[in-house]
Parts: structure tokens; C-alpha cells; sequence
């Protein structure tokens, strides 16, 4: 099926009688017919469902969804993009080891890795996604065991060398992670470009309507754990009665592992409504990134035309920094502008305050279009440094283009500018 077929058909095909729509189970809790039952679940946790902290079968249709718009063996949602963030790490990296990261991602990412970890014991090691081959070897230790980079930056729009990064990380035996939230599996497929682990928040896109906060981790099934440097996945886990990950789940080892010992610790897991709201938004996600990228490179193109406008960043324009990777590796760079208004902060709250149409909010990639100042909202708790790393100016706006008339977009636009 091609990705508007599997945004309506993946993950759930109902059988004679069954709902057409995928139902809400709304339980805790599965019942079993012997205590015999209940213990052999608990020496194989995938033979059947044990708890909704783990599993429940509205989620697990989402995430066999998403796994497959991905190209993945396998998927876990999580209660945010964050937890995903969180979890991807952790299910590879324990205290004292280390990991890349490049430098423009989004802001919260920023503090969970280089504070939040940094307290675990887990040391991140930023890097700058254009940075060539070599300075990013040079940046790897012995105790690395991954690379972290987003295909969008969030808010710098800087689009990721996948190809480069993967081909990096796999030179030093370890995986590269993937946030693909902005381009969506419609835009961009990492796995096919060498990715091993993809995820996503899917708050943004995905589920499009700024319903519920999630996440969700897809896993490739590619990347060879038996290198010598992931023992947790090639040793027996005493947690679980001696199972091996690369022995008894050899074809889906990482999201296995994610599920078995930190979901079952950390219990990050989404309620099935949330997953039902979500799966409603991945059936229009195909058409919805459509209009999304039309909607935006009409809007981008507007704001190059204005002399209150300093810098336009959208990857589709020519001339953009990313532009060329952006062909490479996108069909279309999202609804997603950021733009830089001369005169600083001060130009930029007075736009952003003008706006009538669009809606000044701290969120993202939504149905309605909306704005935020990264500066002073999502990336106020990072240093000047910081922020120049990220790829962000003290007047730059972050524009999400939504899905009204294109010409009440800008005409909302052109009546903010004009009290600049």
C-alpha cells in the first residue's frame, strides 16, 4: 500500500462483524483462566497482554500504524514526545556512557540531554548537523553508543544529512536516532536513508488537532546489536528471567527491549482514548502534509517580499541553507517557517501581537496556524551560546502554517506587518 492507503488501513483490519473504526479499549486489565496463564505471561511478555502500562490493543494498532508508514519492524507510543526522546537513550545507554547529538534541535531536547541525562550519569556530546565527516568522528568516545539528530530542526528548519549521520554512527558500531516529528514519514522516511531508530512527537503532525500530548519509537529492525558494544541486549536479563534480546526477539531486539524494561519501569505509556484521537489524525496525515507544504511555501515566498522581514528560513526555497538536503531527502519541508523581523525582539512581539488570525501559542505543526518566539518561550531556559548553536536569532519567529485559505493567512500577515 502506498502512505495514503496505510494511513487508513495500517495497523487494524477488522474481521467479519467487527467494527469498522478502531475500538477504545478502555481497561486496565486482561483476565486470564489460570494463575499458570497469568505467571507463563510473565516469563514471555509478548504472548499475550498483561497491563495497560505495557500494552493495550487501541495502542498497539496505532503503533503497528506508524511502524509501517516508517518502514519499522516494530513501534512503542509514548506519553509524549519527550518520554520518546527520553526512552531512545536510555534503551541504549546506562551511566558513564556518552552520546552525539547535533546541536539544532528543539530546545526542550536540548535540556533533557545535555541536564536532565547529564544527572543520570549519561554524557551528551553536541555536535553541528553540518559539521563535516571528520569533526564528528573526532567528536565520538569509547563509551559512545549513539547519534541523535531531528530531519527538521525545531525552529532552525535546518534539514538533516541522514545519509552523513548514519554512515558516521554505523563507522563506530552504533545506531542513529532519528526525531522525524516535523517531516512525518509522508515527508521524509529516515530508515530508507540509514536511520536504525525513528521517533516522533506525535502532538505535532500526526496527530495534527492539538488533541493529546505523545510520542512514539519505531524501530528498524537493521542495526546488528551483537557488535560488541550493547552487552544489555546480548547478555541475559535477569529482570526477565534470562532472556537474551538478540537471541529470542533477534528480529525487533531494540523495541523489544524498550517495551520489556523501561516501559514496564517508567510505565510512559498513552491511554487507549489518546491513541484513538491520534489514529484520527493519521488518517488525514497524507492530505494534511499536502496542504501543509502548499500552504507554506505561498506564505514563504510572501515573507521575502516584505522589507520588514530580515531572514526567511523555509528548506524549500532556493537559496535556503538546506535546500539541497531538502531535495534529497523531502518531498515537501512541512508547514513550518521561520523568519527573522528587523529590529529584534521588540518588532518581533509587536508582530506576533498583531496577528488576528494566527494564534500566538507554544505549540507547533497544528491544523490552525499558529506562532510562538522560541527566545523567549520553548528555548528561554538555554544560554546566548546555546541559542546561536540552535540556530536562533532574539528577533526569530517560528510561523506554523495552517490549513486556512492561504490568502486569509496572509492577509492576517500583511495587517500584523503593517503595525511594525
Amino acid at each position: 500500500m502506498r502512505d495514503e492507503t496505510k494511513c487508513l488501513h495500517s495497523g487494524y483490519s477488522p474481521k467479519n462483524t467487527e467494527p469498522r473504526v478502531v475500538p477504545i479499549v478502555q481497561s486496565t486489565t486482561y483476565v486470564f483462566d489460570s494463575t499458570k496463564d497469568v505467571g507463563d505471561v510473565f516469563d514471555e511478555p509478548t504472548k499475550a497482554l498483561i497491563y495497560s502500562r505495557f500494552a493495550n490493543p487501541t495502542v498497539m494498532a496505532v503503533e503497528a500504524k506508524i511502524a509501517e508508514l516508517e518502514g519499522g519492524v516494530g513501534a512503542m507510543c509514548t506519553s509524549s514526545g519527550q518520554a520518546a526522546s527520553l526512552l531512545s537513550i536510555l534503551n541504549l545507554c546506562s551511566a558513564g556512557d556518552s552520546f552525539i547529538s547535533t546541536a539544532q534541535i528543539y530546545g526542550g531536547t536540548v535540556n533533557l540531554f545535555a541536564v536532565t541525562l547529564k544527572k543520570l550519569g549519561i554524557e551528551c556530546i553536541f555536535v553541528d548537523a553540518n559539521a563535516d565527516e571528520e569533526t564528528i568522528n573526532n567528536a565520538f568516545k569509547e563509551n559512545t553508543k549513539a547519534v541523535f539528530g531531528e530531519t527538521i530542526a525545531n525552529p532552525a528548519l535546518n534539514v538533516l544529512d541522514i545519509e552523513k549521520l548514519a554512515r558516521v554512527a554505523h563507522s563506530h558500531n552504533v545506531p542513529l536516532i532519528v526525531d522525524n516529528t516535523f517531516a512525518t514519514p509522508v515527508l521524509c522516511k529516515p530508515i530508507e536513508y540509514g536511520a536504525d531508530i525513528v521517533i516522533h512527537s506525535t502532538s505535532k503532525y500526526m496527530d495534527g488537532h492539538a488533541l493529546q500530548v505523545g510520542g512514539v519509537i519505531v524501530d528498524s529492525g537493521k542495526f546488528d546489536y551483537t557488535n560488541g558494544k550493547f552487552p544489555e541486549f546480548t547478555e541475559p536479563d535477569e529482570s526477565y528471567h534470562g532472556i537474551v534480546y538478540t537471541k529470542d526477539y533477534a528480529k525487533a531486539p531494540y523495541i523489544t527491549k524498550a517495551r520489556m524494561q523501561l516501559m514496564r519501569d517508567f510505565g510512559a505509556y498513552p491511554a487507549a482514548h489518546s491513541a484513538f484521537l491520534l489514529n484520527l489524525g493519521l488518517e488525514t496525515l497524507a492530505i494534511r502534509m499536502e496542504r501543509y507544504c502548499e500552504n507554506a511555501m505561498k506564505v514563504a515566498k510572501h515573507f521575502e517580499k516584505s522589507d520588514k522581514i530580515e531572514k526567511v528560513i523555509y528548506p524549500f526555497l532556493e537559496g535556503d541553507a538546506s535546500y539541497e538536503n531538502a531535495k534529497k531527502y523531502l518531498k515537501g519541508a512541512s508547514g513550518v517557517i521561520s523568519i527573522v523581523i528587523k529590529g529584534g525582539k521588540d518588532n518581533a512581539v509587536k508582530f506576533m501581537d498583531s496577528l488576528k488570525l494566527a494564534s500566538n501559542e507554544v505549540h507547533v505543526a497544528d491544523i490552525r496556524t499558529c506562532v510562538l518566539h522560541p527566545a523567549s518561550a520553548t528555548h528561554r531556559q538555554l544560554t546566548d551560546e546555546q541559542l546561536v548553536a540552535c540556530g536562533i536569532n532574539p528577533g526569530l519567529i517560528r510561523f506554523s502554517v495552517g490549513l486556512e485559505n492561504v490568502d486569509d493567512i496572509i492577509d492576517d500577515i500583511d495587517q500584523a506587518l503593517a503595525n511594525v
